[in-house]
């Protein structure tokens, strides 16, 4: 399983296999003159996690603290608005909003695939946390939408900001739990094109991203996705539609990938997404439970 390391001043990515792709990820260790932290230990640090002496999680999902278990007496530390999730598992099956029978699989699957087993002595910080290793910082920068606790870390002096899943996938963001927000991840977006660095990493398969320009070219494609999703629905509404409906046809997933998540996801996605198109007078509620554009 392992990882490959790459290299950015002072900071090493631990890439998972298959380039981070789900339910591997990307993790980082910075060292210090003083202490050396990892974030988001991943599945593939399970065996063969490097040392450290503080371990940051960007925010509480599994395939970001799969490797949690090789740092049992090291601090974990989380945002406050992920902490509960992080400290217990049923909490963060919680947050998945599932169906009864697919919440008790998925705690499953978390516990034996994932090694998730809970951290209840988690300390929670808040933004603009500064983590001082000796002559090397990691600073917190909230990027809720994605969960509520989402974060990135600003690594100086090396210039190297961890936007975690942030991730610039084809995929877009993703903003389908019942603490995520479509307004906090766009406004997220924003706050990440107005940080200059010298490199980007994310979580997944698009890795480390040298350069702001590079870096912002990227961002405006990957927020794009959140506009498409608006024309597709708007088209969609050229006819009375339902939620249901709009579920049926799907905002994020393809038609080929199934599972237990699907339908609450496209559900709470089509909401966010109608109760914003509603607000702009785009669309209206032409009868009980049926909409349509303007």
């Amino acid at each position: 399983m392992g990882y490959a390391e790459a290299v950015y001043g002072e900071v090493s990515v631990l890439v998972g296999a298959n380039r981070g792709t789900y339910p591997f990820g990307n993790s980082l260790l910075v060292r210090g003159t003083d202490a050396a932290l990892v974030v988001d230990p991943s599945l593939s640090l399970v065996e063969a996690a490097p040392p450290a002496d503080v371990v940051l999680v960007s925010h509480a999902h599994e395939d970001h603290i799969a490797g949690l278990g090789s740092y049992a007496d090291v601090p974990v530390h989380v945002h406050e608005a992920d902490s509960a999730a992080l400290r217990s598992r049923e909490a963060l099956v919680a947050g998945f909003g599932l169906p009864a029978d697919a919440a008790a699989s998925t705690d499953e699957k978390l516990r034996d695939h994932f090694h998730v087993h809970g951290r209840p002595d988690a300390v929670s910080f808040d933004d603009g946390a500064v983590f001082d290793l000796g002559g090397r910082t990691a600073t917190v920068v909230h990027l809720p939408g994605h969960t509520a606790g989402h974060c990135g870390f600003l690594v100086e002096p090396d210039g190297f900001l961890f936007i975690a899943d942030v991730d610039l996938t084809s995929f877009g963001p993703y903003y389908g739990d019942v603490s995520s927000s479509l307004a906090d991840f766009e406004s997220s977006m924003r706050r990440c094109r107005e940080i200059d660095a010298r490199w980007y990493g994310t979580s997944h398969q698009k890795g480390v991203i040298e350069g702001a320009d590079e870096f912002r070219k990227r961002l405006d494609g990957y927020a794009g996705v959140v506009q498409r999703r608006d024309e597709t629905l708007l088209a969609l509404l050229d006819e009375p539609r339902t939620v249901a409906d709009i579920v049926a046809h799907r905002l994020v997933y393809r038609p080929h990938v199934e599972g237990a998540h699907v339908e609450p996801v496209e559900r709470r996605t089509a909401e966010r997404h109608l109760d914003r198109l509603l607000a702009k007078g785009l669309v209206a509620e032409v009868e009980p439970g049926r909409f349509r554009t303007t």
